[in-house]
């Protein structure tokens, strides 16, 4: 069942990542098999000044950040809020970490004011089938 509004927002203010650093601001689709969320990057965000001063583009890294921030933080609080554990989020920290990418293609340039697409699906490695 996907998530409603109120859910999605509930979601959104409970990931961690705060400005400057904070790379979602929408949650477009939701449920418990994926997440679409958005970010537009502002023409004034603090990496445009020196990646690259003359033709600014947004750094691969921060894309990558982007990504994590969509398809680990946000969709996994989404996760544990749904095994009925959202308790836990008011309570305690939760720090989820994103520690490997096997692949990772960049197949264009973001530009400062351009607005991406993030699209997550919740897979399960071989070890849990």
């Amino acid at each position: 069942m996907a998530a409603d509004r109120e859910t999605k927002e509930k979601v959104l203010a409970a990931v961690p990542q705060k400005e400057p650093f904070r790379f979602i601001d929408e949650i477009l689709e939701l449920d418990t098999e994926h997440i679409v969320g958005t970010y537009r990057f502002r023409e004034n965000e603090y990496f445009y000044r020196g990646h690259f001063p003359d033709r600014p583009i947004t750094p691969g890294v921060i894309l990558v950040e982007a990504m994590a921030q969509t398809g680990v933080v946000a969709f996994g609080l989404y996760l544990v809020m749904e095994q009925g554990r959202a308790g836990v989020l008011e309570k305690e920290k939760l720090t989820t970490l994103f520690t490997v990418i096997d692949v990772m293609e960049f197949t264009g340039i973001v530009k400062p004011g351009e607005k991406v697409v993030i699209r997550e699906r919740k897979s399960i490695s071989e070890k849990e089938t």
